[in-house]
C-alpha cells in the first residue's frame, strides 16, 4: 500500500491510504491514465495486496475457529470489547492462568508495568516495561480501547487518569486495570451475562 501510495504521489495525486484497503479503490488507482510502465507496476502491487488479503482473511478464519478450543475463551469473548482473534491470542499468550500467583505477576508477564529505577533513597516510576509478549500487549490495548466504550467503570477510571497524565498514560492504566478482570475472569472461570455492569451468567 505504501508503494502504491508512493507512486500517487510522485504523481501528484492526493488519495486517502484508507481507500487503498477497499476493492473498489484499488480498482479506481487501476482505471486512471497512466504511462504504460506505472500501469504495470501498479497492477502488480494491487494483485499483491489482493493475495495478501484474501491470506490474511482465511489466517483470520482459521485462528477464531482453533481459538474457541482454548479453554477460557468463552469467558474472555463473554466480555464486551474482546472479540473471537482477541481472545484467541490472549489466551495463547496467557497459557495456564494459575502459572501467575496474581495479576500484578500477569502484568508483569505482559510489560504493562512500570520501570522501577532506585538511586540512593529515591524510587522512581517510568514508563512501562514492555517485556513479554508485545502482540499480548498490543491486543489488550486494543481491546481496553474497546471495552471502556462500554464498561462505565473503565471509561471513568480513564477519564480521571487522563486528566491528571494525559490519553497515552490513562489508556495503559485502564489496559493494566482490563487485564486485572481478564486475570479475574479466568480465575474464577466467570462467564458475563452482562459485562458493563459485571453480572456473571448462572451456569
Amino acid at each position: 500500500m505504501n508503494k502504491i501510495y508512493n507512486v500517487l504521489n510522485r504523481h501528484g495525486l492526493t488519495w486517502k491510504k484508507e481507500t487503498l484497503t477497499t476493492e473498489k479503490g484499488l480498482k479506481g488507482i487501476i482505471a486512471l491514465d497512466w504511462e504504460p510502465i506505472v500501469q504495470v507496476e501498479l497492477k502488480v502491487l494491487v494483485k499483491q495486496i489482493r493475495s495478501l488479503t484474501e491470506s490474511i482473511e482465511t489466517l483470520d478464519e482459521q485462528i477464531s475457529q482453533e481459538g474457541k478450543k482454548l479453554d477460557g475463551h468463552k469467558n474472555l469473548t463473554s466480555i464486551k470489547g474482546i472479540g473471537e482473534r482477541s481472545a484467541t491470542v490472549l489466551l495463547t499468550v496467557i497459557g495456564d492462568v494459575n502459572d501467575f500467583a496474581d495479576e500484578n505477576k500477569l502484568a508483569a508477564y505482559f510489560g504493562i508495568v512500570p520501570r522501577v529505577s532506585d538511586s540512593n533513597e529515591t524510587v522512581r516510576h517510568g514508563r512501562i516495561t514492555k517485556n513479554g509478549s508485545k502482540i499480548g500487549r498490543t491486543t489488550l490495548v486494543q481491546c481496553t480501547l474497546v471495552a471502556k466504550r462500554y464498561s462505565p467503570y473503565l471509561r471513568g477510571y480513564y477519564e480521571r487518569i487522563k486528566r491528571h497524565r494525559g490519553s497515552g498514560k490513562a489508556i495503559i492504566a485502564t489496559a493494566r486495570k482490563f487485564l486485572g478482570i481478564i486475570y479475574q475472569t479466568l480465575k474464577n472461570d466467570w462467564i458475563f451475562e452482562d459485562f458493563p455492569n459485571f453480572v456473571i451468567a448462572n451456569t
